[in-house]
């Protein structure tokens, strides 16, 4: 094939030149033909996401006002000879940045790795048989099939068009879908919303099938040449990333405020042989020692590592807001097939003649029968009869197939209408004959706004209608009489109901043959009327045993399960009831009823509904809307190219990744790999535990500043000389806070999470909880601060002995702390702490940092530290403990006394 085949006015050659030009046919390409045109064309993308600018996120590690402060005071520090005083914030400046730069760059990439895992695929034909391949792997020449929700994979020239309806706004700006045909077109010049038998790269396929050539891959498509990058991750900050930086820079204000009052009262003469130059460095390093620099990294680290959690739990989050917003979730609205049951579909009734049917043999097994319910007898199947009709139709009325590979099935397509090929099969129909006696001529698909599925097929010269749907809408179009039974829509709808409190989900099916002498090449929806009711299949899909579990621990955490399913409402309730959704009587509201209920009705009516039935995609919508302006935190489920509206208008947008649409994963923030409802649970508990572990991380930075804020305060008050010196406070700052913080990001969710109500998505950073917790380690620390220093002076000791025995001791503290803050709630001697082995090597650094600050001379003269006596280290460590006792302490009483948190701001 030639290489260069771009330029080409492609409308304006027919189908069959379009497979010539591109050296292919309708069967599609080789496999091994596949491969070489990938090395020959690249792959079927739109060029990388920019790249991660190492540069640029190196220079964001020092693009902060503390940033500024420290290097403005290793200035000044310098030209006043402090030489120490600036080689220590110089350090500290080099080892934040590194630190900051290496754990932001991991965060970075563990996010945009989520690129790869929701990649996009297509159905295409490869030596005549259809297969999924990932759209980067698509070529010019390959035969690409196209179904309502799909997002177009390449520029195509389509070679056939039923129905077909494609959105092109991104491309055209015309809000209305493009019908899309086959012929040939003149025009060369002709606008590219004008060339109706093409279908280009990222726009969406909303109603129909096709099937095209891929004329042009990656950068060659028309969306390639107007630079389009489609990218399925957003990098940007998140509200909670957003609310933190708001919160450390009012704290920063506050902090610098309080530094000033320092420099202030020590200019005052409280503060006995102190100069000014040492205020002000002390006041320089308060502030440094106090300000949470590192808390909007460890917010970004904790997420992405929240982020990988939840994939390995089979929910890949899209947009990082939904992790932050998972743990807010109050209602969780969910489709039943294949979420909450196992989609593994088996055809256990049928209804036809007046008379019940039962279908033995499970799953997709063809060892079973069809036996008469009421003699036990196997079924009889006259030809011709009803029953051999309604079996017919579910054999041949489908896009679907089956193969058997090594004894198992290999569904294509639809696994209800897999269900119906294989209860057909258990009634000795041969697939293969049948079709080859029954031949397809067209196909109305199912549409959910249609309700209805259709085909024509074709039989010695005769043309016959097959149609299969809900039972309430086939009977809208159904004339029910036969001369060998009389039935009404009553005794149907009735069977329908009877069979739908079984826990089954039916469907209608029903045929006509069309008029003789009369040849027909298209299937309409007017030919469909006034089919013939030839019988009821009743389907069941089994719960997932893992789906219940996963619903009544969404009830401990506070969290409302609603299904929203299509099924007739007694099967939806019946299987609510089987899976503990709403209790053994759930409330329910109908599709017809959400009709007539207006947005305030509605939004009345859905704060006790637990089964919504019968609804649309568009009905998803208004209960999305009216659920959220009820004050609920929605996560909504969905898989078809209109369930996109309701997953956008949901806080959280879920959509299926084994059987959703492309379009609805695009509109999704979290796509589920096993289409299962546990799977929601589990990210709701990792949401959960994103934010539990910044408040640890928030609570160890801010307790271990207040001590240190504190102790100064009351030195100066007191007229005490300064605990210790600019340079020892910038060490401890770094020493304790380098790596812990971090560690603690990586902590395992505590057994409670999920038996606390969820939090208010408005609720401050700062709960009462903490703010307490902050205020009372704070102030043990300073009192430890305040007998360890002013003993050693009392006992004669020089004042250089004094600080590095507090220093000591703030270090020893804060290892305390670290231990306090793996659990708000639980006692640190109930924890196991193997679990996080990452906690206990950045304490062992820190513990090794500060015996070197202590025993190795160069060390000690620039921390202006002495070398500390074994007694004097368990001086240390025992006023230390008493950070741990308080805090036991404190623990006890909030589980003793304490309320449960509410969802109150």
């Amino acid at each position: 094939m030639q290489q260069n085949i771009t330029g080409i006015a492609w409308h304006t050659l027919s189908a069959d030149e379009a497979l010539k030009r591109l050296e292919s046919s309708p069967q599609g390409l080789t496999p091994n033909e596949a491969a070489r045109r990938l090395v020959r064309f690249g792959p079927n993308d739109l060029g990388e996401e920019e790249g991660l600018d190492r540069l640029k996120l190196l220079l964001d590690q020092v693009k902060s006002p503390l940033i500024y402060i420290l290097l403005a005071a290793a200035g000044v520090t310098s030209v006043l000879d402090h030489v120490k005083d600036a080689l220590v914030i110089l350090a500290v400046i080099l080892v934040n940045t590194a630190l900051g730069y290496w754990q932001e760059l991991r965060a970075e990439k563990s996010i945009r790795a989520l690129r790869g895992m929701v990649k996009a695929r297509a159905w295409v034909l490869r030596d005549g048989k259809e297969q999924e391949v990932e759209n980067a792997l698509l070529v010019p020449g390959d035969i690409v099939l196209l179904v309502s929700g799909d997002r177009v994979p390449a520029d195509l020239r389509l070679l056939s068009a039923k129905e077909l309806k494609i959105e092109e706004a991104a491309l055209t700006g015309e809000s209305v879908p493009a019908d899309k045909a086959t012929a040939t077109l003149d025009a060369i010049d002709l606008p590219a919303g004008d060339r109706a038998n093409l279908a280009f790269m990222s726009t969406v396929v909303v109603a129909g099938r096709g099937r095209g050539v891929v004329t042009a891959t990656g950068r060659a498509t028309l969306v390639g040449q107007i630079a389009e990058d489609v990218r399925t991750v957003s990098l940007v900050k998140t509200p909670l990333q957003d609310k933190f930086d708001r919160f450390a820079k009012r704290l920063g204000l506050a902090v610098l405020g309080m530094s000033l009052l320092v420099f202030a009262l020590g200019l005052l003469g409280l503060a006995p042989g102190v100069t000014g130059m040492d205020l002000f460095m002390t006041a320089v390093a308060m502030a440094v020692a106090i300000i949470p620099e590192g808390l909007p990294v460890v917010v970004t680290i904790t997420m992405a590592i929240g982020v990988s959690r939840m994939a390995k739990r089979n929910a890949v989050i899209r947009k990082l807001h939904a992790v932050e917003t998972l743990g807010s979730t109050t209602v969780i609205c969910t489709d039943k097939t294949g979420t909450l049951t196992r989609n593994e579909m088996t055809v256990r009734a049928l209804y036809s003649m007046g008379r019940y049917f039962d279908v033995r043999g499970s799953g997709y097994e063809l060892h079973g029968s069809i036996t008469d319910r009421q003699s036990g007898e196997p079924a009889r199947l006259p030809s011709g009869s009803d029953l051999e009709m309604a079996l017919r139709i579910g054999l041949l009325c489908t896009e679907s197939s089956i193969e058997w590979v090594d004894g198992m099935a290999a569904i294509k397509g639809d696994p209800t209408e897999a269900a119906l090929i294989v209860a057909a099969m258990k009634a000795n129909m041969d697939p293969e004959r049948e079709r080859a006696l029954w031949p397809t001529r067209a196909v109305i698909p199912f549409e959910s706004h249609r309700g209805f599925m259709a085909t024509l097929h074709e039989r010695n010269g005769h043309y016959y209608v097959f149609l299969k749907g809900g039972p309430e809408k086939l009977l809208d179009i159904c004339a029910l009489q036969r001369s060998q039974v009389e039935c009404g829509h009553e005794e149907v709808l009735a069977a329908a109901e009877e069979l739908a409190r079984e826990g089954l989900r039916v469907l209608s099916l029903g045929w006509k043959e069309l008029p003789h002498g009369m040849s027909f090449e298209e299937l309409t929806e007017e030919l469909a009327q006034g089919v013939i009711f030839a019988g009821l299949a009743a389907i069941i899909d089994p719960p997932r045993e893992e789906a219940a579990e996963a619903v009544a621990g969404c009830a401990r955490a506070g969290i409302r399960t609603a299904m929203i399913t299509g099924d007739h409402v007694v099967t939806a309730k019946a299987i609510a009831a089987q899976i503990g959704i709403g209790g053994p009587e759930p409330k329910t509201l109908t599709g017809r009823e959400i009709e007539v209920l207006d947005d305030a009705q509605l939004r009345e009516r859905v704060a006790d509904v637990s089964v919504f039935a019968r609804v649309s995609p568009r009905h998803k919508l208004r209960i999305a809307q009216a659920l959220m302006a009820s004050g609920e935190v929605v996560a909504m489920t969905g898989d078809g190219v209109n369930d996109a509206p309701a997953l956008k208008a949901a806080h959280i947008g879920v959509s299926m990744g084994r059987t959703g649409t492309e379009v609805a994963k695009e509109a999704a923030d979290m796509v589920l790999a096993d289409d299962n409802f546990a799977s929601i649970f589990h990210a709701v508990e990792e949401g959960r535990i994103v934010f539990e572990n910044i408040r640890k991380v928030t609570l160890y930075l801010l307790a271990g500043g207040a001590g240190i804020l504190l102790a100064i305060l009351s030195t100066l008050l007191l007229g005490f000389p300064l605990p210790l010196n600019p340079t020892q406070i910038i060490w401890l700052n770094f020493v304790t806070g380098a790596l812990q913080d971090v560690a603690l990001a990586f902590e395992e969710g505590e057994p409670g999470i999920l038996d606390q109500p969820p939090r208010n998505p408005k609720a401050g950073i700062l709960s009462g909880t903490l703010l307490r917790r902050i205020l009372l380690i704070g102030a043990v620390e300073a009192l430890g601060v305040l007998y360890v220093f002013n003993t050693a002076m009392a006992a004669g000791r020089s004042l250089q002995e004094a600080r590095t025995l507090a220093l000591t001791t703030l270090v020893c503290c804060e290892i305390f702390q670290v231990f306090n803050c793996r659990s708000l709630r639980r006692s640190v001697f109930r924890m196991n702490h193997l679990h996080n082995p990452l906690l206990f090597a950045a304490i062992g650094l820190a513990v090794l940092a500060q015996l070197m600050v202590l025993y190795v001379p160069q060390l000690e003269w620039l921390v202006r530290t002495v070398p500390l006596s074994g007694f004097d280290l368990l001086m240390c460590l025992a006023v230390a403990s008493s950070v741990l006792v308080v805090s036991e302490v404190d623990k006890l009483a909030m589980r003793r006394f304490g309320r449960r948190p509410s969802r109150m701001p």
